[in-house]
């Protein structure tokens, strides 16, 4: 997969660096999920209140992708992303000495913790702005593979609560989380092409172009899906099945590296073949593995196979969505970044908060899983909608560049 033109064509160690800044960065922010089980029992949670628990740093993650997005273009890459884990880093101590003492300050820190889920605005300008555009789908999907950090949540995190107290779970998450900011400091450059800042209103101006809003769509239900289930899993495997928190924690990571490391599979697709002809079979793929996962199944074995099916399709959709967005907004990829990471998180809120809901409501996460096939298949039918016109018009929109656009 990594050619040696690809090789020659970037700078690998800022796409290590974002790779490893993005990976630990996503481990700290859905932190809660695979603490949820621990966190619930000691403050007598119902399934709604747990819901929401998890959904609130995907959220705030997502709002303050496009505060890191504006950051990006306009104090670039690196800085924004130093500033930023050291604000995490900040907070996960003053958690860990103080103390998390009620529901209400789990919220709070739900909030600080969707700091490091805007660690996504910075890594992919950060790698995409180190590649042409052929090498766009592949760059960003290594560097998306990042994702890959709230598998390791979901494997340690349950571990060390039960054999520490979660409470100390949350200064641990700090080392690793230092030791990536120290190889984030060593290692990343910015490209040395950087877009000249702007006036704050003028990066709104990408919200008048509809391209903009129709990527928003594919990566709310892409991302969306796929960072809602990662923060809601070891819960969902728990209460349906009644797994240990460990072994829950265990199916929780097997579903997110499976949707993870399929990124950069999904990016060089996508640079073979296109970005819209990969999202077509995609969408399909996550609608019907949502849809299945929605009955009960007969074992925990047989939920995890479908539910791990449903999380490569939206992982591979992941990196085809930005395959995408360059060739769109070039020059814009940073805001542009953010807007789109920002809508992911969203529908990452809305699955993960759906499903506590839905449970409490009916005593079944089955509505909430229908729901957003629902989504994948609306996305789906916009896209056949669009591609067309996109194939017709984005050709021309960068008349200066002899590489072609590839859909």
């Amino acid at each position: 997969m990594l050619h040696r033109s690809f090789l020659k064509a970037g700078h690998t160690p800022t796409l290590f660096a974002s790779f490893l800044y993005f990976d630990l960065s996503f481990m700290v922010w859905v932190l809660l999920g695979p603490l949820g089980v621990a966190i619930a029992k000691d403050f007598g949670l119902d399934p709604a209140q747990k819901g929401f628990m998890v959904a609130v740093p995907v959220l705030s993650g997502a709002l303050l992708r496009l505060v890191a997005g504006v950051m990006v273009d306009r104090i670039g890459p690196r800085k924004t992303g130093v500033i930023g884990q050291v604000i995490v880093l900040t907070g996960l101590t003053i958690a860990w000495l103080l103390g998390v003492q009620n529901y209400s300050q789990v919220l709070i820190l739900g909030l600080l913790l969707g700091v490091a889920g805007a660690s996504f605005a910075v890594a992919l300008p950060l790698a995409s702005r180190w590649y042409p555009p052929e090498h766009q789908g592949l760059a960003l999907g290594i560097a998306g593979a990042g994702n890959s950090g709230t598998a390791l949540a979901a494997l340690f995190a349950p571990l060390l609560a039960k054999a520490f107290g979660w409470g100390n779970v949350i200064g641990l998450a700090a080392i690793p989380l230092a030791v990536a900011l120290a190889v984030f400091v060593l290692f990343a450059k910015d490209a040395p092409e950087q877009p000249a800042p702007k006036k704050l209103a003028e990066y709104l101006d990408v919200l008048k172009v509809p391209d903009a809003w129709w990527l928003m769509l594919l990566y709310f239900v892409t991302f969306g899906g796929f960072v809602g289930l990662s923060s809601s899993l070891t819960i969902y495997f728990n209460s349906e099945y009644g797994l240990d928190p460990v072994i829950a924690g265990f199916f929780t990571a097997a579903c997110v590296f499976a949707g993870s490391f399929i990124r950069p599979v999904g990016g060089a697709l996508a640079d073979r073949v296109g970005g819209v002809r990969t999202l077509t079979v995609v969408y399909l793929l996550a609608a019907a593995g949502l849809a299945i996962a929605s009955f009960h199944m007969g074992s925990a074995w047989l939920a995890l196979a479908v539910l791990m099916f449903a999380m490569m399709a939206l992982g591979a959709g992941n990196g085809a969505v930005f395959q995408l967005a360059p060739q769109r907004f070039r020059k814009e990829i940073g805001v542009v970044t953010g807007f789109i990471g920002m809508t992911g998180g969203v529908g990452g809120f809305y699955l993960a908060s759906s499903l506590g809901l839905a449970r409490k409501l009916t005593g079944s996460y089955q509505i909430g899983f229908l729901g957003f096939a629902g989504l994948a298949l609306l996305a789906l039918v916009a896209l056949v909608g669009l591609k067309n016109h996109w194939r017709a018009v984005w050709p021309t929109l960068h008349g200066d560049d002899p590489v072609p656009v590839r859909l």
